[in-house]
């Protein structure tokens, strides 16, 4: 007959036991001479010091902001307290000494964006932001493209021009005119809507970057919206945007008119808000005289009017 089985477990548990016991070295006693096996005993060396809890940075606990929550729209606030790095939909924006930041919204936004602060303390504070939608201007013509793309000769032209673009809204200048309300640079009619866009029997077209402001005619000044510093003066007239002028009011945000018919500041100028930079014209490919006012945000087009207001 087969004898009755040890379970698997409690055999090897009696295997673990008497092995360990081998293991263990005989109990010494305290007599003299002893002490440095005694002081190497687990139960007599000392406690490891508590971990260092960083303090909590002073300032707010969460975000504070305000501006336009849409598409094509803006907010400026300030990061909690002890904020060391600061992303918008896992992109960096800056923040200023005080913790003010700016942030903005593309015109083809989707629903949602997620502020996200970093603090020193390593907390993670998260702010999601509702961006609501809007309806655009759609004109749909029943009349197909052009066929093919713009010429090899039109393109030897265009490309410099671009690079002057590009080089501009890359240069960070330091400038608190974003933190301002902006005012309107001109006032008059407006005759193009930021966002309006025409569909050519089903193809959609560019939409319209910028707001249009006709006076009348040519020569009527236009100010600055707000403080900032003269990224490009195009004195010889670009192929579409003709009398360029571009302002970067800092942290990202920039203003561009086109179709002007003269220039009165030079690149590397600063300006202030209200100070007469430009006049109002036709250069360039442009239907008549008006003022095309666009506002970026790094990549982000945004729509002129959440920034002022109605005109009055």
């Amino acid at each position: 007959m087969i004898g009755r089985q040890v379970p698997l477990v409690a055999a090897f548990a009696a295997v673990g036991v008497s092995v360990l016991a081998g293991c263990v070295a005989p109990a010494r006693d305290s007599a003299p001479g002893n002490e440095r096996a005694q002081a190497q005993r687990p139960q007599d060396r000392p406690a490891p010091p508590p971990p260092v809890r960083r303090a909590t940075p002073p300032g707010a606990a969460d975000f504070t902001f305000a501006g336009e929550q849409t598409q094509g729209g803006w907010i400026r606030g300030t990061a909690p307290g002890g904020t060391e790095r600061l992303t918008l939909d896992g992109a960096e924006i800056a923040t200023a000494a005080d913790g003010t930041f700016f942030a903005a919204f593309d015109r083809d936004a989707g629903p949602s964006a997620t502020l996200v602060a970093i603090l020193a303390d390593g907390r993670r504070v998260e702010r999601r932001l509702a961006i609501s939608p809007r309806a655009w201007r759609i004109e749909h013509i029943n009349v197909a493209r052009k066929p093919g793309g713009p010429t090899e000769a039109f393109l030897k032209i265009r490309r410099p021009e671009i690079e002057r673009i590009n080089a501009a809204r890359a240069v960070n200048a330091h400038s608190d005119g974003w933190r301002q309300t902006f005012i309107w640079p001109a006032k008059g009619r407006i005759s193009g809507l930021f966002g309006s866009q025409r569909v050519y029997r089903g193809e959609p077209g560019a939409y319209h970057s910028g707001l249009d402001i006709a006076t009348g005619g040519s020569g009527a000044p236009f100010v600055a919206p707000a403080d900032g510093v003269v990224v490009l003066a195009a004195q010889t007239p670009f192929s579409l945007e003709g009398h360029l002028l571009m302002i970067d009011h800092g942290n990202g945000l920039n203003s561009a008119f086109l179709h002007c018919s003269a220039l009165l500041v030079r690149e590397g100028e600063r300006v202030k808000q209200g100070q007469t930079i430009g006049r109002i014209g036709a250069t360039g490919r442009a239907t008549g005289p008006h003022l095309h006012w666009s506002i970026k945000w790094r990549d982000a087009r945004l729509d002129p009017l959440l920034f002022t207001g109605p005109m009055r």
